[in-house]
């Protein structure tokens, strides 16, 4: 992966979690639960290192605009 870029740390409330996962169903269903609860961009590809087992993915939260959660359990922006 590439290294983290100062901007998207560059204030408190924001964070780069960075998942390993030993395929893309447990990766994004990981990504959807941290996307439940806060502000994060879109993943949609998670990249393999070459000799390396599993998945990597990169997800970019902002703490600092924490999500609802409905009656039903969906997310409430």
């Amino acid at each position: 992966m590439r290294p983290i870029h100062e901007a998207l740390v560059a204030e408190p409330g924001l964070v780069v979690v960075e998942i390993a996962a030993a395929d893309d169903e447990t990766a994004f269903a990981f990504h959807e639960v941290i996307a439940s609860r806060w502000a994060t961009a879109a993943a949609d590809r998670t990249p393999r290192d070459p000799g390396q087992p599993g998945v990597r993915l990169r997800a970019y939260v902002d703490l600092r605009q924490a999500l609802g959660i409905s009656a039903e359990g969906d997310a409430v922006r």
